[in-house]
C-alpha cells in the first residue's frame, strides 16, 4: 500500500515543498496582509486546493467553520482565526484562513502545517518490513528485468502473475510473535505466457538472477488484458462475422462489443481440441444508451484462435432479433438527491495502518491486494491481556465459479473461473468514497504489474472503515441503571468487476473476537435475447424454460455464484483438529416429569475426506486446539459456518447433473466445508491453472491421499454462494445481493473478550483525559 510507504518520504520534505509539489503551480496565488513569521503569506484558494490534495471539504453556514477530512485527518478552521482543531487538538496555523470576493484562501503552508502535523496517527512509519508485504514497484521493475537477462527470454513472453514468493510459514510467525528476523532473501514467483505455453520461475530479489524456469506441460494460462483487445480487433476484421452480423441487420462493426470467454472442457463435444489457445465471444450491440448489456446478439458465437488472432469457427443457430428497448442504468440526478449524510471521526481513528498491518482495538493484522485473488489477509493475532493471540496465518478467495445452465449455443460453456481464468484482482476497481465506501474510509492505493510486466498503481483500491453495529451487549436491570455499549465493527472492502458483474468483499473484524466475510454481486445480469415480450406469448414457455423474463425480449438466466474462501486457520498455534458438536435428544434418565433432555455429541474428524462436507447447519463444526485450554479445561477453537444468512436460494453446489464434465475438472463447489492438511503450494481449490482443465488439480487432488488432518497443521475451505434465479427488480442493474462466512471463537476465550476491547487511539483517550474538550 503505496500511501504509508511514501509518508516517511513526505514528512522530510522541507516548508512549502509538499504544498507546491501538489499544487505544481497551478494555481493562483495571491499574496495577503496576514501574517506568516512577520512576512506577508502567499496565499492559494482553499476549496480547489484541498480537493487536488484528495481532502473533502465542507462550509457549515451556521457555525462559519470549515471541515477538511483527508484520511485519519479530522480538521476543523474558522475564518481569521490562526487555530485550527486537528482530531480535536489545537494547531497553530501560519496565517488565518481569510475571504477574498467571496472565496475562502490559505496559505502555501496551510497543508504542511495541518496534514503534517503529526496529530493525525493513523498512518504509522513502518520500521521493519513485514516478509509478507508485497512486491513494490521497484521489486517488479528488478524481477523483470531479470527475467529479460536470462537467456531463455523470448520477446513474446507475457506476464500472468508477479508475486511475491512467501517465506517459510514459522519464520513468517517467528517475525510477528516474537519480533525475529526471516532468514531467507526476498524471492519472486512469475507466471508468464509464450504463445500457449506456461512457464513459471522464481527470481531472486537480492541478487536479481533467475534461480528456477519451469515450462509447464499441459497448462492453459490465464485470460491476460490483451487478450480481451485481441479478441475486438479479430471480429472487426473477420469478413465471415460480418454477414452472419449482417443475417442480424447489423452493418456496423464498431458498434459491436465483443466479450472474452473462456470455453470449458467438454472431451472433444464441443469439436475444439485441446491444444488450441482458444477463447469464444458472445457479442452485444451498442445502441448509445450506456449499456450494452441490454442488447445482446444471441444464437452467434465466434471461437477465436488467440495464437492464429483469427476466428476459426462460427456457431449461428438463427436469428433473435435484438433487443432494442434504451435501458440505461445511470440515472444519477433524475431523483430527489438524497439529503447529506457524514459520518465524522473528529478525534480521528480508532485503527492504525502501517504499512501493509492494520491495528483495531485488539486486532493485529497484515493485507496485501494479489494479481488472482484480491486480498490476502495474513498473521491475525487477538491480543487478549498483553498476549498476542495467533488465530488466522492466511485468508483470501480461494476461487469462484459462476455456472450457468442454459444449454443453447451461446450459453451451455459459460462456467467461469473468474480469479483463476481471469484474475479478480488485477481486474480491482477503484471505489467511490461515499458511493462504494463511506465517507470516513481511508482509501488505500496499491501496485500490480500487468501483461508487459509495468508496475501499475490502483487508486482506492481498499478501503478501510469502522462502523456502527449495533449494541454489542445490554442488559436493564429492574431499578438499577441501563448497562450497555454499541458494537464497532472494522471493514475492509475491496471490489472487482469481472464483465458484467461486480463483486464485493467486505472482510468485517468485530470486538468480540469474531470476524467474517461478505460477498456481495451486484452490476448487471448476463441476459439472453428472446422472441417474447410476455409471458403470455406463446413463445414464452420455451423462452423462459432456463431463466426468467425480466423485461421485453430479455431473459435472466438462471446461474450460481460460489465463492470458496481459503483459511488458513491457526488457532492458538498450527496444531488443529477439525470437531463436530451435535446437540441431539436423550432420554431423561435423572427423574423427574420430563421424559426428554437435550444434550451434544462431540465427535473428532479424522482424515480429509471425511471433512469434506455438506453444510447441515444443526452441526457445530469447531477447529480447535487440543493442546490448548481455556481456564474452564476446553480445548480453544473457532466456529467454521460457511451461510451466514443471504438474499438468493442458497446455492448446495452445482445445480448439474453428476456426469457433466464440470465434475471431471472441479469438486469444490459441492462442498461447503473441506479442511486439508497444509501445504505451501496449494492455494486454489480449482488449482493452479484451471483454464481449459480436464482434470482436478485443486480440492479434489489435495484430498486424495486423504492425510489425517488430526493435530496437524489445517487449512479450511470454506465454500458458500447462492443460485441467482432472476426477478425484474433486478434489471438493469442489480442491487448487491450478500452471502456470508463466519468464524467464531468458541472456548478461545475466558470470558466474553468485548470487555477488554480497547481502541488504538491514544490521541482519543488523552483528549477524554483532559476532562474538557478542546474549542475553536
Amino acid at each position: 500500500m503505496s500511501k504509508e510507504r511514501a509518508l516517511p518520504a513526505l514528512r522530510t520534505l522541507a516548508p512549502y515543498s509538499l504544498a507546491a509539489c501538489l499544487l505544481g503551480g497551478s494555481l493562483l496565488g495571491w499574496t495577503s496582509t496576514a501574517q506568516a513569521h512577520g512576512a506577508a503569506a502567499e496565499m492559494v484558494p482553499l476549496r480547489s486546493t484541498l480537493e487536488d490534495f484528495g481532502a473533502t471539504v465542507r462550509w457549515n453556514d451556521y457555525t462559519q467553520v470549515f471541515t477538511l477530512v483527508k484520511d485519519g485527518a479530522y480538521v476543523e478552521v474558522k475564518p481569521n482565526s490562526k487555530v485550527a482543531l486537528v482530531n480535536g487538538k489545537r494547531l497553530e496555523l501560519h496565517a488565518p484562513v481569510v475571504f477574498r470576493h467571496g472565496e475562502a484562501y490559505v496559505s502555501k503552508e496551510f497543508i504542511n502545517d495541518v496534514f503534517q502535523s503529526r496529530l493525525d496517527q493513523t498512518f504509522q512509519i513502518e520500521r521493519t518490513p513485514h516478509p509478507l508485504n508485497p512486491l513494490t514497484a521497484n521489486e517488479i521493475d528488478s524481477v523483470v528485468k531479470a527475467i529479460k537477462a536470462s537467456p531463455h527470454y523470448q520477446d513474446d513472453l507475457r506476464f500472468a502473475r508477479i508475486a511475491l514468493r512467501e517465506p517459510p510459514k514459522d519464520q513468517v510467525w517467528n517475525f510477528v510473535l516474537h519480533g525475529q528476523p526471516v532468514s531467507v532473501d526476498r524471492q519472486a514467483n512469475v507466471s508468464m505466457l509464450e504463445g500457449k505455453h506456461v512457464i513459471e520461475a522464481v527470481v531472486d530479489l537480492k541478487t536479481q538472477q533467475v534461480t528456477s524456469w519451469t515450462p509447464i506441460e499441459g497448462a492453459h494460462g490465464m485470460v491476460l488484458l490483451d487478450d480481451f483487445a485481441t479478441v475486438q480487433q479479430v471480429i472487426e476484421n473477420s469478413p465471415e462475422y460480418a454477414q452472419a452480423l449482417a443475417k442480424r441487420g447489423i452493418t456496423d462493426i464498431k458498434n459491436v462489443v465483443a466479450t472474452p470467454l473462456t470455453v470449458g472442457y467438454f472431451d472433444n463435444k464441443d469439436g475444439l481440441t485441446q491444444d488450441k489457445r482458444l477463447l469464444k465471444v458472445v457479442s452485444y450491440l451498442n445502441t448509445g444508451d450506456n449499456n450494452y448489456w441490454a442488447h445482446p446478439i444471441e444464437n452467434l458465437v465466434a471461437v477465436v484462435d488467440l495464437e492464429q488472432k483469427k476466428i476459426v469457427k462460427i456457431e449461428d443457430q438463427g436469428v433473435i432479433p435484438v433487443p432494442m428497448k434504451p435501458n440505461s442504468y445511470d440515472v444519477a440526478g433524475t431523483g430527489k438527491p438524497l439529503k447529506p449524510m457524514h459520518i465524522i471521526e473528529p478525534e480521528g481513528k480508532n485503527y492504525t495502518i502501517t504499512g501493509n498491518s492494520i491495528r483495531w482495538g485488539n486486532w493485529d493484522f497484515h493485507v496485501r491486494l494479489d494479481q488472482r485473488v484480491g486480498p490476502i489477509f495474513s498473521t491475525v493475532t487477538y491480543n487478549d491481556h498483553g498476549k498476542k493471540r495467533q488465530i488466522l496465518y492466511e485468508g483470501s478467495l480461494g476461487g469462484m465459479i459462476v455456472p450457468y445452465g442454459d444449454p443453447d449455443v451461446g450459453w451451455y460453456f459459460k462456467a467461469y473461473l473468474d480469479s483463476g481464468e481471469y484474475g479478480m484482482g488485477t481486474l480491482t476497481s477503484p471505489l467511490a468514497r461515499g458511493k462504494d465506501a463511506p465517507d470516513n474510509a481511508v482509501m488505500l492505493e496499491n501496485t500490480l504489474p500487468d501483461f508487459t510486466g509495468t508496475p501499475v498503481k490502483i487508486p482506492n483500491s481498499i478501503a478501510v472503515f469502522e462502523r456502527y453495529a449495533g449494541p454489542e451487549y445490554k442488559h436493564q436491570e429492574m431499578g438499577k441503571p441501563n448497562v450497555s455499549t454499541e458494537r464497532r465493527e472494522l471493514v475492509v472492502r475491496w471490489v472487482s468487476t469481472v464483465g458484467n458483474y461486480d463483486y464485493i468483499f467486505d472482510w468485517v473484524f468485530q470486538p468480540n473476537g469474531t470476524f467474517g466475510i461478505d460477498a456481495g454481486a451486484t452490476g448487471i445480469e448476463a441476459v439472453k435475447g428472446v422472441r417474447s415480450k410476455t409471458v403470455h406469448d406463446a413463445t414464452a414457455k420455451n423462452d423462459t424454460r432456463y431463466g426468467t423474463l425480466i423485461d421485453h425480449n430479455i431473459v435472466g438466466t438462471t446461474h450460481q455464484h460460489i465463492y470458496n474462501f481459503r483459511l488458513d486457520l491457526d488457532v492458538d498455534g498450527e496444531k488443529n483438529t477439525l470437531t463436530e458438536v451435535d446437540p441431539i435428544v436423550a432420554p431423561n434418565t435423572a427423574g423427574g416429569p420430563r421424559t426428554s433432555t437435550m444434550q451434544t455429541e462431540t465427535r473428532l474428524v479424522d482424515t480429509e475426506q471425511q471433512a469434506a462436507q455438506k453444510f447441515d447447519p444443526a452441526t457445530v463444526r469447531l477447529l480447535i486446539n487440543p493442546n490448548k485450554e481455556n481456564r474452564m479445561g476446553y480445548p480453544v477453537g473457532y466456529q467454521l459456518i460457511p451461510y451466514a444468512g443471504g438474499t438468493h436460494p442458497i446455492a448446495k453446489g452445482a445445480n448439474f447433473a453428476k456426469d457433466e464434465w464440470l465434475y471431471h475438472r472441479l469438486s469444490f463447489m459441492d462442498k461447503q466445508i473441506w479442511v486439508t492438511r497444509y501445504k505451501p503450494d496449494e492455494f486454489y481449490p480449482e488449482g493452479t491453472y484451471p483454464n481449459r482443465s480436464n482434470s482436478d488439480t485443486g480440492l479434489g487432488a489435495f484430498t486424495k491421499d486423504n492425510e489425517s488432518i488430526k493435530d496437524t497443521d489445517d487449512v479450511v475451505w470454506l465454500t458458500t454462494g447462492t443460485t441467482h434465479v432472476a426477478r425484474a427488480e433486478e434489471w438493469p442493474i442489480m442491487p448487491t445481493e450478500w452471502v456470508h462466512v463466519l468464524l467464531k471463537p468458541w472456548n478461545f476465550f475466558d470470558q466474553t473478550p468485548s470487555l477488554g476491547f480497547a481502541p488504538d487511539a491514544p490521541k482519543a483517550a488523552a483528549a477524554r483525559q483532559d476532562g474538557k474538550a478542546q474549542s475553536l
